[in-house]
């Protein structure tokens, strides 16, 4: 299983400028970690490898510039829940609305205030963070909530759908996934972790709780069937996860809703 064991956030700054890319990585290198890349074709490779939560890019580069990088990242399965904040000197409108077509989560003009830069990350990531303990701590949010794309919806309902379909499978795991995903195992985890903040057993144990959480709304299941149903192997071992993670006891939720 692939893990990161970074305290700070990963971010990916993309500039064919090497002092400017010098300069932004050493104003965010207190709050960031940061890695570089001189064109989007090498920010990609990058991409294929590395676990990064919010990408940095310049437009005007050779080789590939940060329009094409950012489509491409925003066509693309495994990377599209990235989010893409795109730095140009070009400040025309059309330029603006073109970078915002292909998916751009914001659009910054050079030159650019540092604090704005700082401001603007800070801002997606913390927006993302919200989504994604919202989702986490409310039995009842549905998983597409963390879609950023088109792409991220389709992502999460088929793998929503495949969990479901194997409620009570304790074989299922990362492996199982990422062969019905068809994806490479580091790629689904990678994936996986950035977009939900959690390792794909996690996201699996939080699936099943809230498929419990939708039984007992219904009202036709007591607390053991919601359990047994949902592939928990004991009641006790069911009644801790739930709480745990939703904060009251399956009973206390039932008598919640009723009220």
């Amino acid at each position: 299983m692939e893990k990161t064991t970074l305290t700070k956030v990963p971010l990916l700054l993309v500039d064919d400028n090497e002092e400017i890319l010098d300069f932004i990585a050493d104003d965010l290198g207190d709050q960031y970690h940061i890695t570089t890349a001189p064109d989007g074709a090498a920010a990609l490779r990058i991409l294929q490898d590395t676990v990064i939560q919010l990408v940095v890019s310049d437009v005007m580069m050779p080789v590939m510039d940060g329009f094409e990088l950012c489509r491409r990242i925003k066509s693309d399965v495994a990377l599209s829940h990235i989010p893409v904040v795109l730095l140009t000197a070009r400040n025309t409108l059309q330029s603006k609305i073109e970078g915002l077509e292909l998916g751009a989560d914001a659009y910054i003009e050079k030159p650019f205030s540092p604090a704005h830069l700082e401001a603007q990350i800070a801002s997606l990531l913390n927006n993302r963070k919200k989504i994604r303990d919202y989702f986490a701590s409310s039995p009842a949010v549905h998983i597409r909530s963390m879609a950023i794309s088109k792409a991220d919806e389709a992502f999460l309902d088929k793998l929503q759908e495949i969990i479901l379909q194997h409620l009570t499978d304790v074989n299922l795991d990362v492996e199982v996934l990422a062969d019905k995903m068809n994806m490479s195992r580091p790629t689904l985890y990678r994936k996986i972790k950035v977009i939900s903040d959690l390792t794909p057993h996690e996201l699996i144990n939080l699936t099943r709780l809230k498929k419990a959480a939708v039984l007992l709304d219904s009202g036709y299941y007591k607390v053991n069937e919601a359990a047994e149903m949902t592939g928990f192997a004991s009641l006790n071992n069911f009644s801790r996860n739930f709480q745990k993670q939703f904060g009251m006891l399956p009973s206390a939720y039932i008598t919640k809703n009723n009220s």
